[in-house]
């Protein structure tokens, strides 16, 4: 339960509409209920049967009520003609009717507002959390997973949230209310009635502890489909290159089969709480229709035709808010499912977080230091192994080694997507992990070798992390990162929207975009991860040259493959197996038949 009060905190902010819509709630319940009682006095009116009036009531009590809300309603009908009465009596119930669904619509017109606030704000939320979190998370999480969590669990959260409030305000007044009816006109058979609630309680119960378990595990099938739907639509390529289409339809169609299989059982279990709730329903009337009926044919009775009516009317409209009242804890029951998903994300630590008391950076001066780095992932060994370097201001560092020696991982602790295991690293003498994350990486510019793009225009793109800026800014800086001639050859020009991870640009176009992007940052510590490794003999050269513009009068660390990009850098650190294992320049590592000798030769043989 600890999980859907949580749930019901994010109905704070609409305290107004909320308050709105349970008052015409409230306002819907009388006028439901006066619209039913309006029927007695006009079947007795039609049949000739008004009641007779009562002097004086024996007592002032519940027994008592029935006897003076006759005794008035006869007194009443008896100051008019029979005519009269029966266009009063019309024109009221239209009027209540009318009443009721005016107040029924505003409700709901109400009510709307917390609906989708409720759902905005879950998952603005959910969305600012994901940003918060370290990169690591992501490594071992599945993005489906996560997507599946803010689409689909939100909204079960959001059913769920919204049915219990329209609930409380709606089903208990409205049991209340009839009940109270009942026990007017016949406090008997309305205690005889209500023995059969805990019966239906105990079933809708157990209805319920079996559908959170049901509702778990759909969540989980959805959040599986929508991986396989990212995982495919994004590698589309390659499928079709391996002729692999049938496999993963196949693939697909399996995990659909068993969603949908675990859906119907879902929605079969979901649906015996309706027929339950009715037929112990059918059974209360079946049993007040045999009682009234014996009652009335042996002449015991004191109920008219409109009475008889009224109370048989008033225990039908109870049969659907005990329903609905009945079905709302199973709704619970898949809220709370959908809720313990989503707020053990929620719940969910960023491991990279900015210190109570972090500095902010205002600029690069000096240097940048390893101190004895130790570094691991949370399910790996240690990947990097007492690292001691200094990396000056200005200078041009390159990073070479054979994969999976380390490279990628010992520049992702420079802007910490990841923090060191043991060990410091600094940069002007201030320990990193006592900086402000935002100015730290205000300072640095990266580009990968993996360029990300997203779907939107050439110069949104290029602008992304800069803010506004001109477009002659923007055709300057495109023109240093020799992107401006094939940017004016596209369609729509800085205008055009490139596709999804900018699919409609080649390779080389889409690193030349990134360069422009870092460009247009200016900052003065550049990251560069393989920047040119997936492209061609053409792009590469255009790209090197933009890489060489970026870089001027840039500290720049580089991580390069190709071994003909990084000759003239001012220092080359070679990793093995997480260690340097050697340092210098181009022409001295080569001279000293090392690793890089060894790479250097496979290379260019």
């Amino acid at each position: 339960m600890k999980t859907f009060l949580k749930i019901f905190t994010y109905l704070k902010p609409y305290v107004r509409p909320l308050f709105l819509a349970n008052l015409f709630m409230l306002l819907f319940v009388i006028f439901s209920t006066l619209s039913v009682a309006l029927i007695m006095p006009l079947v007795d009116l039609l049949f000739g049967n008004t009641p007779v009036p009562v002097s004086s009531p024996a007592g002032i009590g519940l027994l008592s009520l029935k006897e003076i809300i006759t005794s008035e309603i006869s007194e009443y009908l008896n100051r008019y003609d029979r005519i009269t009465l029966l266009q009063y009596l019309c024109l009221a119930i239209a009027v209540a009717f009318l009443l009721k669904n005016l107040f029924s619509y505003l409700q709901t017109y109400h009510m709307a507002i917390v609906e989708q606030g409720v759902i905005k704000d879950i998952r603005s939320e959910l969305y600012g959390h994901l940003h918060k979190l370290s990169l690591g998370y992501f490594t071992e999480e599945r993005k489906g997973n996560l997507i599946s969590r803010i689409v689909n669990d939100v909204r079960i959260i959001n059913d769920s949230a919204i049915a219990v409030v329209n609930s409380i305000f709606r089903d208990p007044p409205l049991i209340i209310v009839y009940s109270l009816v009942l026990f007017i006109f016949n406090w008997k058979l309305t205690l005889l009635v209500f023995t059969l609630l805990p019966l239906t309680g105990l079933i809708l119960t157990k209805i319920g502890n079996s559908l959170k378990r049901r509702s778990i595990r759909s969540q989980e099938k959805i959040a599986e489909i929508t991986t396989i739907l990212d995982e495919t639509l994004a590698a589309m390529r390659i499928v079709k290159a391996f002729n692999m289409e049938e496999f993963e339809i196949e693939r697909f169609n399996q995990v659909n089969k068993r969603y949908s299989a675990l859906l119907v059982s879902l929605g079969r279990k979901r649906a015996l709480a309706g027929p339950i709730t009715e037929y112990l329903g059918i059974i209360v009337v079946t049993v007040i229709l045999y009682f009234i009926g014996y009652e009335i044919v042996t002449g015991k009775s004191d109920m008219t035709p409109g009475a008889f009516l009224f109370y048989i009317g008033i225990v039908f409209l109870l049969m659907p808010p005990l329903k609905l009242f009945g079905q709302v804890f199973n709704s619970i029951q898949e809220g709370i499912a959908a809720g313990e998903r989503v707020f053990n994300l929620l719940d969910t630590k960023p491991k990279i977080f900015n210190n109570p008391n972090a500095i902010e950076l205002r600029g690069f001066e000096r240097e940048i230091e390893f101190r004895k780095v130790f570094f691991k992932y949370e399910t790996s060994d240690y990947v990097l192994t007492n690292i001691n370097y200094t990396i000056r201001k200005g200078e041009i560092v390159a990073i070479v080694g054979p994969s999976g020696a380390g490279k990628s991982s010992l520049i992702d602790l420079i802007p910490r997507f990841y923090d060191v295991t043991d060990g410091t690293i600094l940069i002007d003498g201030y320990d990193i992990r006592q900086v402000q994350i935002e100015s730290l990486r205000n300072l640095m510019g990266i580009v990968t070798q993996e360029t990300m793009l997203f779907n939107d225009t050439v110069k949104n793109n290029i602008l992304y992390g800069s803010g506004e800026v001109p477009i002659e800014g923007v055709v300057e800086i495109a023109k240093a990162a020799n992107a401006h001639d094939f940017i004016t050859g596209l369609e729509k020009g800085y205008d055009t929207v490139i596709g999804d991870r900018g699919v409609k640009l080649s390779g080389g176009e889409r690193q030349r975009v990134s360069i422009a992007r870092a460009l247009l940052k200016n900052p003065p510590i550049l990251i560069l991860d393989e920047a040119t490794s997936a492209l061609d003999t053409e792009s590469e050269l255009l790209v090197q040259q933009a890489i060489d513009r970026l870089m001027e009068g840039r500290t720049s660390i580089v991580i390069a493959h190709r071994l003909s990009t990084i000759q003239s850098a001012d220092r080359i650190l070679v990793i093995d197996e997480g260690e340097i294992v050697e340092e210098g320049r181009h022409e001295d590592l080569l001279r000293n038949g090392g690793l890089y000798k060894k790479l250097y030769d496979l290379q260019f043989k």
